[in-house]
This record gives structure tokens, C-alpha cells and sequence, in this order.
């Protein structure tokens, strides 16, 4: 099975587990620990900064696709020149700390331009969580009728839990499972759930109507390689449970 049909193969059986290393993260060492944790832990697929060094790095320690993230067009022609195999305009929880915000105008631009670059590669595009939900949804069939290839909704970043344990990974991931319900229901391209996921939440994010989830700070802030594959093989494992809900 080819890279790319063992990815179809995870969208079309809704299992699929992208493991992000970070949008501005590009600490070789970082990066490599992420990406031999999600290889090993046996993630779907990898998301890393937009950077031609760090391609050919994860490609050096992967068989997995690598997805490249930015919000820069540019970037991303020189990524997928060195092998890129997906890309991703979002991931934009780093910003928000900074005061950017992303409105629909822009990532709807940002799509198109990209899609003007770069013709054929899959096109992954989040919807900004500082929208109202009824706009991430009107965005979300926008950006699939200018080429989008894969929806993914964020939120975590927003979501305050005030309870610990279960209930608090809950309460965090609340945004970005109401979005993934939401917009599930009217795109015909698959949604990827990411931002404040958690093995509990996971299998939520799969019945709310997901392809898959994509999970970044609660793997790659662990401090050992062993407990970054031991988050990733938890969350394989929470989302084979899952229960897949057609609407």
C-alpha cells in the first residue's frame, strides 16, 4: 500500500491521527523527538513548520506523510519542493498568544492563493475558533469550494476548564468537537478535529462526525521520547474504540 492510499485508507475508516510538532517550532531536536514518537507510536501522518531543513529531516526518520504548516503561501512551494507530501494553512494557536487574529476574508484569500500555487497537492485549511460557530461553518464550505481538501477545526486555545481530571479534558476540547459536529454536517471533504484533544476526547471528536483528530502539545511538551510514544500509541488506541456515529 502506497503512502498516500494508506492515508485515504485512514480518512475513509475515520482513524486517522496527525501528531503536530508546531507551526513556529524549528528546534531540529524537538522536531525529530516529535516525529520519531508519532512513527513509532504508529500515527497516521505528521504536521511540522513549514521549513525545507525540517522536511528532509522528518523524511530522513519517517515513512509517514509529512504535512507542513504556514500561513505564508511562499513557504510552502519550497516545502513540497523537497517532499512535502500534504500542507496546512492554520495551526494558528501560536498566534493568538501574539494578538493575530485570522478572519474569514483572510484564510479564505490565503486558500486560494495557495491553490493557485500549488494546483494538485492536498490542501488541509483550519477555520479560525474566534469565529462564531455558524461562520466557522459558512468559512468551512467556502474554503472546500476553493480547493480545500480537508477541513480542521481548533479551539483549545480558547476553552478555560474550571474542573480537573475528565471533565476539565472535556470541557477543553468542547470548542473543537462543537465545531467538527457542526461543520461535519455540511462539507463533503473530511474534518480533522485538533486543538486541546486528549485520549478521552478523541473518540468524542470521532462520533461528533471527525475523520481524525491532530494532537500536538499533549505529545510533543512530554520530556522523554518514551512518554511522547506512549501519548501517541493512547491515542491510536482511544481513537480504534471509537464509536462512528454516520449522520
Amino acid at each position: 500500500m502506497t503512502m498516500h492510499s494508506r492515508l485515504q485508507h485512514a480518512f475513509t475508516n475515520r482513524r486517522v491521527l496527525k501528531v503536530i510538532s508546531g507551526l513556529n517550532n524549528f528546534d531540529a531536536a524537538s522536531v525529530a523527538a516529535t516525529v520519531k514518537a508519532a512513527e513509532f507510536g504508529g500515527a497516521t501522518f505528521v504536521d511540522i513548520a513549514a521549513d525545507p531543513a525540517l522536511v528532509q529531516l522528518a523524511k530522513s526518520l519517517t515513512n509517514l506523510p509529512v504535512c507542513v504548516s504556514a500561513v505564508e503561501p511562499d513557504k510552502f512551494v519550497q516545502a513540497v519542493a523537497v517532499g512535502a507530501d500534504l500542507i496546512e494553512i492554520g495551526n494558528f494557536d501560536s498566534f493568538y498568544a501574539q494578538g493575530r487574529r485570522f478572519e474569514a476574508p483572510e484564510v479564505l484569500a490565503l486558500t486560494k492563493q495557495t491553490r493557485g500555487l500549488l494546483p494538485e497537492i492536498t490542501l488541509s485549511v483550519t477555520v479560525p475558533h474566534i469565529l462564531e460557530l455558524d461562520q466557522q461553518v459558512q468559512l468551512a464550505e467556502e474554503l472546500v469550494k476553493a480547493g480545500a481538501d480537508i477541513i480542521q477545526t481548533e479551539g483549545g486555545t480558547s476553552s478555560n476548564p474550571v474542573h480537573p481530571g475528565t471533565l476539565g479534558l472535556i470541557e477543553k476540547a468542547a470548542p473543537t468537537l462543537a465545531a467538527a459536529f457542526e461543520i461535519s454536517r455540511v462539507v463533503s471533504v473530511p474534518v480533522l478535529c485538533a486543538s486541546g484533544i486528549s485520549s478521552v476526547t478523541a473518540p468524542l471528536a470521532i462520533a461528533a462526525g471527525a475523520a481524525g483528530v491532530g494532537v500536538g502539545s499533549a505529545i510533543n511538551q512530554l520530556n522523554s521520547e518514551v512518554a511522547m510514544i506512549a501519548a501517541v500509541r493512547s491515542l491510536v488506541e482511544a481513537l480504534a474504540s471509537a464509536i462512528v456515529v454516520r449522520s
